[in-house]
């Protein structure tokens, strides 16, 4: 979504620290936040976590622009907190980024209640806190319709990886087709084959490796929309 700012918005000075840089290099920006009545975040957000991006992390969420990287960025997790120590904590807030919004020169565009808690407040890549044994979990969109056509998101995906593609069996052509990334973090393909779904799902870390894993559990052949399916696979 592209966030229109009204009177509500006030604009702070923001310290981004750049998750690709091995040194603390920071850049000078600043935040601001989008009108919820919940204050929760938005289930619209354009990483297609749909309600799931509204409640995850507490409703402690971001739209970002520049980070947001044609999707790649979606779910990664960065601490926010304030610079003076008068005003604010010392460990300040954990956001999760589940949409794209752009500001006025603006890295995040916080949900108020990851806002409230903030002033002057910097910022750095974190490693994502999830409960369970954080197996790769496959959600069926929302936008999916059985059988023909299917959408899905890939929760749990380790923050020092990017998902670059993922590629689906077709036992009818007997080969892996890439599915396409409709957008953000929301792969599909229409005229599925019968059957189980099985995936492959690439990758690349922080450091430039590339890396493929295929899920041990393939997607039932009388799947839902909107459930969810343990890959009994984790990344490393």
């Amino acid at each position: 979504m592209r966030f229109t700012l009204g009177k509500q918005v006030c604009l702070l000075g923001l310290v981004l620290l750049l998750p690709a840089l091995c040194t603390s290099q920071f850049i000078q920006s600043r935040a601001t936040y989008y009108g919820s009545p919940d204050c929760y975040g938005t289930p619209t957000g354009a990483c297609g976590f749909g309600e799931y991006g509204r409640i995850v992390n507490d409703g402690m969420v971001s739209g970002v622009c520049r980070l947001y990287r044609n999707g790649a960025g979606c779910g990664a997790c960065y601490q926010v907190r304030c610079k003076n120590e008068q005003y604010c904590s010392d460990e300040g807030t954990y956001v999760v980024v589940t949409d794209y919004g752009e500001g006025d020169k603006t890295d995040f565009i916080l949900s108020p209640r990851a806002y409230g808690k903030l002033a002057r407040p910097e910022a750095q890549k974190v490693s994502c806190k999830y409960s369970g044994d954080n197996d790769i979990v496959i959600k069926v969109h929302e936008q999916s319709r059985y059988p023909d056509y299917l959408a899905i998101v890939i929760l749990f995906v380790p923050d020092q990886y990017e998902i670059t593609g993922v590629d689906l069996w077709r036992e009818d052509c007997q080969e892996w087709r890439p599915m396409r990334r409709a957008y953000g973090v929301v792969w599909d393909m229409a005229n599925l084959p019968g059957g189980p779904i099985k995936l492959w799902i690439h990758e690349t870390s922080s450091a430039g490796v590339a890396y493929s894993v295929q899920s041990a559990n393939d997607i039932p052949n009388d799947w839902k929309v909107g459930a969810t399916y343990d890959s009994n696979v984790q990344i490393n």
